[in-house]
């Protein structure tokens, strides 16, 4: 019996790397297949378009007669709902994060640190119905009368409210890792208690917040459904929350459910905005690296 064990035991530990390789280079290999994809078709786009044209224009209306190609509009969508999120998230999530890091109790931590989590939980259509019919109507409505039924305020609110647990979660965890002994030098010498939270921890935990904050901007900016339904479908210049407005996310989901023919230049064009979208969503996350990497605290 021994001998079988110890020979299963020897199987085991030659077929697990074996196997574990294996899984990683399927994740590789399926990250390589989604940019192969969007690189070829994105050739194809900019074969029929300038980049110049694309980069630059003002004007975004690939499935109408008059086809224009300039994402400019989409990306002023895009941020536009962004920044209104960030706005949101960032003194919510991180707030939260002091106060369950410094201040709760074990009991208000069990409590709310999953109450908190259950935000992130919630499918994101639910979200965007949420925005179009509560946030719209029954809120922004008695402030901006004249406000649009589809807008970018709401979609904004809606992304933000979404992300705060992601804040709240990776701030709280940076400031967990904080050393006890940072806390009670600072008590020792007679700093308050939100003395200690702002002035201590906030500072030594400040690389896993701000990369907490760049991975929020990175999800924001990949939101489609909350987009899709709350913000409209009108590519369109501007800066005003209170008109509708369309993203990167929302174009691909309209262009997608609509008759579009494949290997049309409106097909094209939508891999064309989602090689756009995936840059930016990379150099976000490289630049979260960077910052964790670069103002990581290690304590001994």
């Amino acid at each position: 019996m021994t001998g079988g064990s110890g020979g299963l035991s020897r199987w085991g530990d030659r077929l697990m790397p074996r196997l574990l390789l294996l899984l990683s280079l399927i994740s590789v290999l399926t990250t390589i297949g989604i940019v192969v994809t969007l690189i070829s078709e994105t050739v194809v786009f900019f074969r029929q378009v300038s980049i110049v044209e694309f980069l630059t224009g003002r004007e975004w209306t690939p499935l109408f007669a008059d086809k224009r190609f300039g994402i400019l509009p989409l990306l002023a969508g895009t941020f536009l709902i962004t920044g209104i999120a960030l706005l949101i998230a960032v003194p919510l999530g991180l707030g939260s994060a002091i106060y369950l890091s410094e201040y709760a109790g074990d009991t208000a931590r069990r409590i709310l640190k999953p109450v908190l989590e259950l935000l992130a939980g919630i499918p994101t259509i639910v979200y965007g119905y949420f925005a179009l019919n509560f946030i719209t109507q029954d809120v922004l409505k008695r402030i901006f009368p004249d406000i649009s039924v589809f807008n970018a305020l709401s979609a904004g609110i809606a992304v933000g409210i979404m992300i705060t647990p992601m804040i709240s979660s990776l701030s709280e965890d940076a400031m967990s890792a904080v050393p006890r002994r940072l806390r009670d030098g600072a008590y020792a010498l007679g700093a308050t208690r939100w003395e200690v939270a702002w002035k201590v921890v906030v500072p030594a935990a400040l690389s896993g917040i701000v990369a907490s904050f760049v991975l929020a901007f990175a999800r924001a900016i990949g939101e489609t459904m909350i987009v899709a339904v709350a913000a409209g479908s009108t590519p369109k210049l501007t800066l005003n929350p209170l008109e509708s407005v369309q993203t990167m996310t929302g174009y691909i989901v309209q262009a997608a459910l609509g008759d579009v023919a494949h290997g049309g230049i409106e097909y094209s064009s939508l891999f064309a905005v989602g090689m756009t979208l995936f840059v930016f969503t990379l150099v976000i996350n490289l630049l979260a690296m960077l910052i964790r990497s670069r103002f990581r605290e290690e304590y001994q």
